[in-house]
């Protein structure tokens, strides 16, 4: 069985998240963050979706049932926020019900 997210995409996204750390993108930056856009090729490649409910199940078996932005590691900035910037994407702002394969449970 082909693994839904390759490991190059995978090292892609997590190498422009500590980009974004390293230059500032992040929590307090939040207001100078660009939006992702759902067919930018990270998004693409990690099958980023504005609403977890439209996550492709046959593409992505792993998905788990109630897991979004809201609920991932990756995501930063304040609660409160509808977009906030995420880590695997860079410090780009991403939907608090969106998904992505780069999904991590919060601990």
């Amino acid at each position: 069985m082909k693994p839904s997210t390759s490991r190059r995409a995978l090292v892609k996204s997590l190498a422009l998240g500590a980009a974004g750390s390293l230059l500032g993108i992040g929590e307090g930056h939040a207001e100078d963050a660009k939006k992702l856009d759902v067919n930018d090729p990270a998004a693409k490649a990690l099958g980023y979706v504005e609403e977890a409910k439209q996550v492709d199940l046959k593409k992505y078996p792993s998905f788990v049932k109630g897991s979004n932005c809201e609920n991932c590691l990756q995501l930063q900035g304040t609660a409160g926020s509808r977009y906030r910037p995420c880590a695997a994407f860079g410090g780009r702002l991403v939907s608090i019900d969106g998904w992505c394969a780069s999904w991590t449970p919060e601990m």
